[in-house]
């Protein structure tokens, strides 16, 4: 009896990871027009063009919330964070990541708002 109730829980838990992945799937295409399931098919230079897309959505509703801005939602900017965190976790490693040429790019597309003084 224990087998079967272990391979029941397995099958809940696979069903309940299949929901969350369809809820995340959704509200992430009606946040950005992406669909979630091309995005992690993607390959190179595509891949990082969503991921730069996505990066971009979470800098602006970012901006929002800091400006107090009545259209910030929070629940937004969580599953655009989590939709980046689940494409950057299954992203093919290459040789070259981690290259110098990549850290420096890098470092020169990101924000730099917060530097000045304002």
């Amino acid at each position: 009896m224990s087998e079967f109730a272990l391979e029941a829980s397995r099958f809940r838990q696979q069903k309940e990871e299949f929901e969350r992945q369809a809820r995340q799937t959704a509200a992430f295409f009606l946040i950005s027009g992406i669909d979630l399931a091309a995005a992690l098919a993607a390959r190179g230079i595509e891949r990082r063009r969503i991921a730069a897309r996505i990066a971009r959505l979470i800098e602006r509703e970012r901006l929002k919330g800091m400006r107090r801005h009545w259209s910030y939602d929070l629940n937004r900017h969580i599953a655009l964070k989590q939709a980046l965190d689940r494409l950057a976790a299954q992203e093919p490693r290459s040789d070259k990541a981690g290259s110098p040429q990549e850290t420096t790019r890098q470092k020169q597309t990101r924000p730099q708002h917060w530097l000045r003084a304002g």
